[in-house]
């Protein structure tokens, strides 16, 4: 049986499958893009309470710029010329025998503080003992030698002046007891040497200081020409440390150095505490051609013992005292394309004023011109001043604080939570 089913039905059903396929997936586009927007608009519209507390919390709206601010001042600044310096002993001293001979016994503990005199050792002293005995044998001797000789010298004169006797024989007497009496005189320097020889047993310390490490033990032959000697002694109180500053500071110290004794400190190189204070006592007398600085060398008291020979020390030489100057802090200068400024406060709101600096380190400037005290300068809370810019002066921490207290644990309306999505108080 032939059914004949019309060229247009056929193409109908053939894509009627496909066309409604397309449809759901038309449907599905347009699902996702209201899904999409939906987002986008709950969280532009959602948070924008948590977004407007950003804003006043970092950028304060329109209102006051939240500044800190200082006052200048006159002040004294002192000015220094800072270096870097050695520590060294102001004396140091290798004691070493002068006599050969063992060393019977040390007096001494290694680091021990001496005084000037004080024994730190002895030699056997016995040859050089028995060497000033004889010494002084023989000066009894030629004394003996001489009195007798002075005897017939007097009776030799007598009998002379009677011409008893030839004068001849008067003077070759009075030239014995000259002889004689040079001997005696030999003998008494030969005990006097052979006195100091037998002192030079006795080692003594030479000044007031402290011992390093023992080089000989006891028991041991030591001889003068021994070079390391039996201890070195250091002189540390006082001590002295020698820093180099350049030659274009060389007038400068020299014209105060003229006036009166400059002032150092020593400085920890940690934390710049000063450690001790001292005097300069020398300026060199010349200029180190190969570095262009000057040697100089100061004296401390260092009675703590904070220095120690050899250590590297920071130096800080005052030079100057500038008197009733201007001063403000270091934070409060700004520089621009014209030179440097500073913000000044006045009325509640900031001035741009061009200022000339004279002198200026971390924490301090000297303004020479510009600023007349006390007018309060701008010294934290740059970012959003421009000229004319109201500000308010903080004591220190400028963030806002919340509009009303609440209770721990509790969310006011808008609020927003930990997931961060907007938490709704209920009713």
């Amino acid at each position: 049986m032939n059914v004949n089913i019309p060229h247009k039905e056929l193409i109908k059903d053939a894509v009627a499958p496909a066309s409604r396929r397309g449809g759901w997936r038309r449907y599905a586009v347009y699902l996702a893009v209201l899904i999409a927007v939906g987002a986008a608009l709950y969280y532009v519209f959602g948070t924008s309470t948590q977004q407007q507390q950003r804003r006043g919390r970092f950028f304060a709206g329109d209102g006051p710029v939240p500044v800190l601010a200082a006052n200048a001042q006159f002040s004294d600044v002192p000015v220094y010329l800072d270096a870097v310096g050695t520590a060294r002993a102001l004396n140091t001293v290798t004691v070493r025998p002068q006599v050969d001979g063992k060393l019977m016994s040390v007096k001494f503990k290694e680091g021990q503080d001496v005084k000037k005199g004080d024994v730190l050792a002895q030699i056997d002293p016995t040859t050089f003992q028995a060497t000033l005995d004889q010494a002084m044998a023989k000066k009894a001797q030629d004394e003996a030698l001489l009195s007798n000789a002075k005897n017939d010298l007097v009776r030799y004169e007598q009998l002379a002046a009677t011409n008893a006797i030839n004068k001849q024989q008067a003077d070759t007497q009075r030239s014995l007891v000259a002889q004689y009496t040079a001997q005696v005189q030999s003998d008494q320097a030969s005990i006097e040497s052979a006195q100091a020889t037998l002192g030079y047993t006795t080692i003594r310390a030479p000044l007031d200081g402290r011992t390093g490490i023992r080089q000989v033990d006891e028991g041991n032959i030591v001889h003068a020409s021994d070079s390391t000697g039996i201890v070195v002694i250091t002189q540390v109180k006082p001590i002295a440390v020698q820093f180099n500053i350049p030659q274009q500071d060389l007038q400068r110290v020299n014209d105060a150095f003229a006036k009166a004794p400059l002032e150092v400190d020593a400085q920890r190189s940690d934390n710049d505490a000063i450690v001790d204070k001292g005097k300069l006592t020398v300026v060199d007398n010349q200029v180190d051609s190969t570095t262009g600085t000057v040697k100089m060398k100061a004296e401390f008291p260092n009675a703590s013992l904070q220095l120690w020979p050899g250590q590297f020390v920071n130096i800080r030489l005052l030079v100057d005292t500038l008197k009733h100057v201007v001063t403000i802090p270091t934070g409060a200068v700004q520089r621009g394309p014209n030179g440097t400024f500073v913000y000044v406060i006045k009325d509640g709101a900031v001035a741009m004023r061009p200022i000339v600096v004279q002198k200026q380190d971390e924490t301090l400037t000297v303004v020479k011109s510009g600023l007349t005290p006390p007018e309060q300068v701008v010294t934290t809370g740059f970012a959003r001043l421009t000229e004319g810019s109201k500000v308010k002066v903080s004591t220190g921490d400028s963030t806002p604080a919340p509009a009303t207290p609440r209770q721990r644990g509790q969310r006011q309306n808008g609020a927003t939570g930990a997931n961060g999505q907007q938490q709704r108080r209920q009713p």
